[in-house]
């Protein structure tokens, strides 16, 4: 590859330059700029980079609140499509959607509880402990027996008399779907919110997403409990804090017992944000002091016994690096036999700890499913045209088994295409699922068949795919899910229990890119607790991009080989000159040199702040690409956007017109009404996004923005994510110096906290 340095375009460049005097062991060389030396990058892997409303996947960054998270508020939105009336073998009573709905949820639950009773009881570790552990580990057994926990357990000094609890229930940070809370939170409830909000010192503008949050009753909820206000997106602690001072006086404390459950559920719903299902019980402790609860131990106490969490204990497992914590009170305990394993408490929200319960059971049902394989259902001649022996392997492995897990990278994607296209062609009712409509389009092509292919949200939704049977199952025998690192837990558990029995589920994906928007590791929990057969694709990404973002997946930013200028570095000292250079790459650089037109360009940031985030460059690159005085709430016809429907999802699409009802865009050739209200949260500017809601999208060329401020926010899946959305031509605007090949060598994942792979591990044994 070319060392020649170049500081604007293209067309003179042949690959990423690599410094001599900056090499990091074991990782190849590392490309150099002008730009000031990034710090230690932070693992930030796991959480996406947003910081307010309308970015699609739903986390709240640096700058904003989130949007809330398009669930149901209630822990049952993934059981919309269990079967009711399945259990027995009997068919389904003609029922009303609501009354089916009830069921599948009565049923769920009850299958549930069962299955909790049939297990062993839980592992009696932690005998000889004391203090707060003891307590919580007290707390744990008497939560799983259905008790609450008495007194003795937590022996705190004598309480004031209790309070009564408010009428609502504190609620998941936007539970529910704006579209459904919209609609039940009227203007009558919306009026007596803001007359509470205007009494308590809180800014009107949150009465309407107060209603949305906590329904009709929310005026009478937040004046009998005001740290409610907790579960409106962008409220922090300290303005629930003064907002409850204004409308108690007095009374108002920093231990106030509704203060300290509130803060148990935002941090919950806080960590949900950044991709935890759960939260060591010391780490909550620890967040409550900081927030200064007098006794964060009582309030844990308290917020357990009221329901607001769910508590367990989780195995420790031994790695290499970090084994597993043994204390003294195990090893020496007296007796013969094997030590106690040591076990950690975790803290959850109901409607996580149910997904989790419901996704290990449904993976657990279809893993014992028997082969598809027959006098009917030949599957050699399938094999032996698959096309590749990866392909081969996973199609007897499908034949064989009831779940298998598929990795590989986007030349891998052929492989579950040809095992959809030979289950098709044996006549099974086989479908390929991909996480965005780009994904879907890209899949239809593969498998010359539109009907085959739909995305995971179309095919619950019942827009997309076969529809459901009289008992409410999805219509098919075998679904291969492409992009399975973007399943959260809940989205899998809606999916997993809509699948009938005998059904056949392939997760098939990249472990290398960005995790989900949403809650939960799915697929990584699923590879890790090796609970199904694994395929490992051996089909190579092919050109120079493909070897680059190879390398980059074992921790090396290695020189690449670009003779077509397929990938490219534009160093620059600056953020602004990052702006510039940007603009011109995509104005001119690329088109006139590479041959990719402007509306083929993808500029990808690691943030939407900054003097070269999502914002800076959506602005400068309107200006030049756009121009217009913003007419239509900020857009003008032929704006480039990104809409995001649910958190996690962003469809790219151009602004066609505006009008009364609201504003209109085409997205991928799909007419798309955006409401007015919704406009300013769900809709930006997009030519420039986030890697987290670039996932699942590709581009023929992608700019990739590295300010001098972003080295921190660098991590190895981000770095290997926004590179690999490139099909034919990178560009790296790069000014972080070394903090780029630091983050490619020693920023891996950041793993989140779930207990998914602890379930899946009991249930496969």
């Amino acid at each position: 590859m070319s060392t020649d340095r170049v500081a604007a375009e293209p067309h003179n460049e042949a690959g990423i330059e690599t410094g001599t005097e900056a090499e990091t062991a074991g990782t190849g060389a590392a490309p150099r700029a002008g730009g000031t030396p990034g710090t230690e990058a932070t693992p930030g892997s796991g959480t996406p980079e947003s910081d307010d409303a309308t970015e699609s996947s739903g986390h709240r960054g640096k700058e904003g609140p989130a949007e809330p998270d398009q669930g149901t508020g209630e822990g049952t939105g993934r059981e919309d499509s269990a079967e009711p009336g399945r259990a027995d073998g009997s068919e389904a009573p003609a029922v009303s959607e609501a009354e089916a709905e009830l069921a599948a949820q009565r049923e769920l639950a009850a299958r549930i509880e069962q299955r909790k009773a049939e297990r062993d009881g839980p592992i009696e570790a932690g005998a000889k402990l004391s203090g707060p552990a003891a307590d919580l580990l007290a707390a744990v057994r008497a939560v799983e027996s259905g008790e609450r926990p008495p007194a003795a357990h937590f022996p705190p000094p004598a309480p004031e008399p209790r309070r009564p609890a408010p009428a609502t229930p504190v609620r998941p940070t936007g539970a529910a779907a704006p579209e459904a809370t919209a609609a039940a939170a009227g203007p009558e409830a919306v009026a007596a919110v803001r007359a509470v909000l205007t009494r308590g010192g809180a800014p009107e503008t949150l009465a309407a997403r107060a209603a949305e949050a906590l329904g009709e009753q929310a005026a009478d909820a937040l004046r009998e409990d005001p740290w409610q206000l907790l579960a409106v997106p962008g409220v922090a602690p300290e303005h629930a804090d003064s907002f409850a001072r204004a409308l108690l006086g007095p009374e108002c404390g920093p231990g106030d017992e509704r203060r300290a459950a509130a803060l148990v559920g935002w941090l919950l719903e806080r960590a949900a944000l950044r991709g935890h299902t759960a939260l060591d019980a010391a780490t909550v402790r620890a967040a409550l002091a900081e927030h200064a609860v007098p006794d964060p131990d009582e309030a844990l106490q308290s917020a357990i016994a009221e329901g607001v969490v769910l508590v367990f204990q989780d195995a420790l497992e031994d790695t290499p690096d970090q084994p597993a914590a043994r204390g003294t009170a195990a090893e020496d305990a007296e007796g013969e036999g094997e030590p106690e394993q040591p076990v950690r408490v975790l803290l959850g929200l109901d409607r996580y700890a149910l997904a989790e319960e419901s996704l290990a059971d449904g993976l657990g049902r279809l893993a014992n499913a028997g082969s598809l394989t027959g006098e009917e259902l030949d599957w050699e001649p399938a094999t032996a045209g698959a096309g590749s022996p990866s392909a081969a392997e996973l199609i007897r492995s499908v034949a064989g088994h009831g779940l298998v897990a598929h990795t590989g990278g986007e030349a891998a994607r052929a492989e579950p295409v040809a095992l959809v296209a030979a289950a098709r062609a044996l006549g099974l009712r086989a479908y390929a699922a991909a996480h965005t409509p780009d994904g879907r389009r890209r899949l239809a092509a593969a498998l010359d068949d539109a009907a085959a292919a739909v995305t995971v949200a179309g095919l619950l939704a019942g827009s997309e795919g076969p529809g459901r049977d009289g008992e409410g199952a999805l219509a098919l025998d075998l679904i291969a899910v492409l992009d399975a690192p973007q399943l959260d837990v809940e989205s899998a558990a809606n999916l997993v229990e809509s699948l009938a029995d005998g059904s056949r589920l392939v997760l098939s994906g990249d472990p290398g890119v960005l995790g989900s928007a949403g809650a939960g590791q799915v697929f990584a929990d699923v590879l890790a607790a090796r609970m199904c057969p694994q395929v490992a694709s051996r089909t190579p990404d092919p050109g120079p991009i493909g070897e680059l973002v190879s390398g980059i997946g074992i921790g090396e930013l290695s020189q690449v080989e670009a003779p077509g200028r397929e990938v490219v570095i534009v160093p620059v000292r600056d953020a602004g000159e990052a702006v510039h250079r940007t603009v011109q790459l995509v104005a001119d650089s690329v088109p006139r040199a590479i041959g990719v037109p402007t509306d083929d360009t993808q500029v990808i940031t690691p943030d939407h702040g900054g003097s070269a985030g999502t914002r800076a460059l959506n602005a400068a690159l309107k200006e030049r690409l756009n121009p217009g005085p913003g007419r239509f709430g900020g857009f003008d016809p032929g704006d480039r956007v990104g809409y995001a429907p649910a958190p996690g999802r962003t469809l790219p699409g151009t602004v066609v017109s505006a009008d009364a009802e609201g504003l209109r865009l085409d997205c991928s050739g799909t007419p798309v009404l955006v409401p007015k209200d919704r406009v300013a949260s769900a809709v930006r500017h997009g030519w420039a996004l986030t890697a987290h809601q670039a996932a699942g999208l590709r581009w023929p060329a992608v700019v990739v923005v590295l300010p001098g401020d972003a080295g921190r926010g660098l991590s190895r899946p981000w770095v290997y994510t926004a590179f690999s959305r490139a099909e034919r031509h990178l560009s790296v605007v790069h000014g972080v110096d070394q903090a780029l090949p630091r983050a490619v060598a020693e920023v891996p994942a950041q793993e989140r906290t779930t207990r998914l792979r602890t379930l899946l591990r009991t249930t496969a044994a």
